[in-house]
């Protein structure tokens, strides 16, 4: 085998927890963790442009849970949801305006961070907090990289402010790098500690 081959995929939480896999235990999988993002998205602290939210923690606890591709549907699912009318967003909105607002950048930038956090769970970096720990921070920061450039066009082009780059990251970097390092190692506690739980409920049987 060649030392650059991928490292095949490993069962994540999902697989582990209910492993008789099925079209209809996908889907409610996926349910499950768009109901996740959307009551996290609730826990708010409001911020003139961009709120910080709870939302990156169930981005990364769902991406991890389900694996790359189910936490990117469901992240998908939570977004055509609350495009659709449904109040998932921060602030219980939702609705095709939506896609106007600075933050709905960081909305559409949760479908790439879910899968790489569930990307890393498949090769099983969930089950170690210090592993665990860089995954999800690498998965943190992928909506700042479409969240960022949103927030400018829509600050600049639809809102008519003349905002540069160091007021672009004072708005839409900065305030959230704290609180991302913090869910990211909530994160990297509470999954570990699910395949802890996972492997005693293994071993008693």
């Amino acid at each position: 085998m060649s030392a650059l081959a991928v490292p095949a995929r490993r069962p994540v939480l999902a697989d582990a927890l209910a492993p008789h896999r099925s079209r209809l235990r996908d889907a409610a999988l996926v349910l499950t963790g768009t109901a996740v993002v959307a009551l996290l998205a609730q826990v708010t602290i409001p911020l003139p442009l961009v709120p910080i939210t709870g939302q990156t923690l169930g981005v990364i606890l769902v991406g991890a849970a389900l694996g790359s591709r189910r936490g990117a549907v469901a992240m998908l699912t939570y977004l055509l949801v609350g495009l659709a009318g449904a109040p998932v967003f921060a602030e219980f909105t939702g609705g095709p305006a939506a896609v106007l607002t600075p933050s709905f950048g960081f909305v559409l930038g949760f479908l790439p961070a879910a899968f790489v956090a569930g990307w890393f769970a498949e090769r099983a970096w969930d089950r170690r907090p210090v592993l665990a720990m860089v995954g999800f921070v690498a998965a943190s920061a992928v909506p700042f990289l479409v969240g960022v450039p949103y927030l400018a066009m829509i600050v600049n082009a639809v809102m008519g402010a003349d905002l540069g780059l160091t007021g672009v990251l004072a708005a839409g970097l900065w305030p959230f790098l704290p609180g991302g390092l913090v869910k990211a190692a909530l994160a990297a506690v509470l999954i570990p500690a699910a395949w802890r739980g996972v492997r005693t409920l293994d071993e008693r049987r």
